[in-house]
């Protein structure tokens, strides 16, 4: 009796665990069922128990979805593309066809063959732009053979989103914009003649829906975190010291520049949004700027802003106040925000110094991670994000996170391009070992959120 007890308490450990790591497959490696293609007419085939897109022109990207949709998840597959085909997994993805006529939007886990090894980073099709470029995390950019069969692990678990490819941590995102979704393997529309007929493999697409734990991977944090959750901190920007310098919700820690208190009028506080009201019509309205009560040497600064079309503002740092001299008060280094395409200034200064992310009117923005001009910007109505960083006189402009400017603000080659500039009677510019932070306020509306500080 004690055998059969002892037998029988190890085959229900075994029927446990065989069902606590068990698989779900979402292709069974024979036809297309349950999937549905969407937007393009790329054309998908089966092919040795592989799924194969094939890149045709003259035709959108293509998806191939999943009928059912998914929440928390963790995902498995392994992928093999031809050069010169970009293509991505698409993740907790919608089509809706009051929503750009159906256009599939969403998560996408990026395959990339191309140079700059993106493979593994998140891009979010149709919305949002890059949420998470390779270029943050060179090792991750390392896992991706070009060749050869790469094996994908996607964790999608509340708003934490993570990917390894070939065991290597390679996205790192917090975002909370879409909780349930299809999966769908996309061949991206071409341009090219020698595109096409390109092809893209994936196979062994396997989902696991509960018990989670069972199949996440330790080591997702070794890729550098990305939090987009709107005036929150996760646990491991407390830990490595960042804090929030609004708390998104009041005034306080903030007030007008020059002055012991927030305006009253100019600037609201709304739904989690600080905004900068416009003053066009009527400039007595206008709030003027706002700074940071505390002051700043050597620090990281990172917040969301959205602009209104036309908009103009901007993020000074190192401002000094002297309320009985305004001659030199206000100024400081200004990362500019700008609509580009719709406001003169863009076209004013030199070599464009004056459009978003440059050092206003010294040093033009350009996509240092990439090595190209394109800053990949959101328009005006959706969110970007800022990051300074400011140690021991280098400094860094990032937008999207995307490196574009990097200057020393103590070097004689900084000294030279002040004594070219409108900062040329201000010798001592930029030069203070601390200063307030700032936020522009230039007549137009402009939305700030999320602004957090860590300080070295």
């Amino acid at each position: 009796m004690k055998q059969y007890l002892l037998f029988a308490a190890f085959f229900c450990c075994v029927t446990l665990c065989f069902s606590q790591t068990q698989w779900k497959p979402l292709f069974n490696g024979t036809d297309l069922k349950g999937w549905v293609k969407r937007n393009g007419n790329a054309e998908y085939k089966i092919i040795d128990k592989a799924i194969v897109g094939v890149s045709q022109l003259n035709t959108p990207n293509t998806f191939l979805c999943t009928e059912a949709t998914y929440g928390d998840f963790v995902l498995e597959l392994e992928v093999k593309v031809e050069v010169g085909l970009n293509s991505g997994i698409q993740i907790r993805s919608l089509s809706d066809p009051a929503i750009m006529n159906g256009r599939v939007h969403g998560y996408q886990v990026e395959i990339d063959p191309a140079e700059r090894t993106w493979s593994g980073g998140l891009y979010d099709e149709a919305r949002n732009g890059w949420l998470y470029p390779l270029s943050i995390n060179p090792r991750g950019q390392k896992a991706f053979k070009n060749g050869q069969w790469n094996k994908y692990h996607i964790e999608a678990i509340g708003p934490s989103l993570k990917t390894w490819i070939n065991g290597i941590p390679c996205a790192n995102v917090l975002d909370n914009q879409t909780a349930r979704g299809f999966i769908a393997l996309q061949v991206h529309g071409i341009k090219r003649e020698d595109q096409n007929g390109l092809t893209v493999q994936w196979r062994d697409i396997r989902i696991a829906t509960e018990n989670l734990a069972a199949y996440t991977w330790k080591g997702g944090e070794e890729a550098p975190e990305v939090n987009y959750l709107p005036n929150q901190l996760s646990e491991s920007e407390k830990r490595t010291g960042w804090r929030l310098l609004w708390d998104g919700k009041s005034t306080a820690g903030w007030r007008k520049f020059n002055t012991d208190a927030f305006p009253q009028q100019g600037w609201a506080v709304e739904d989690g949004v600080l905004k900068v009201l416009s003053s066009h019509q009527d400039s007595t309205r206008k709030g003027g700027d706002l700074i940071s009560n505390e002051s700043f040497s050597n620090f990281e600064l990172e917040l969301d802003f959205k602009t209104t079309k036309g908009a103009n503002s901007g993020v000074k740092y190192f401002v000094q106040e002297d309320r009985k001299s305004k001659a030199t008060a206000g100024l400081g280094p200004e990362f500019q925000i700008l609509d580009d395409q719709n406001h003169a200034d863009a076209k004013a200064g030199v070599g464009g110094n004056r459009t978003t992310g440059s050092l206003y009117d010294l040093i033009a923005a350009e996509n240092l991670s990439e090595g190209s001009t394109e800053k990949r910007m959101n328009p005006p109505g959706k969110w970007n994000k800022l990051r300074i960083v400011s140690r021991n006189g280098h400094v860094e402009h990032w937008l999207n996170n995307l490196k574009m400017v990097e200057y020393e603000r103590h070097s004689q080659v900084f000294r030279n391009l002040i004594a070219k500039s409108k900062y040329a009677p201000y010798p001592k510019f930029a030069q203070a070992p601390s200063g307030h932070i700032l936020l522009q306020d230039h007549h137009d509306e402009v939305h700030f959120r999320s602004i957090k500080i860590r300080e070295f």
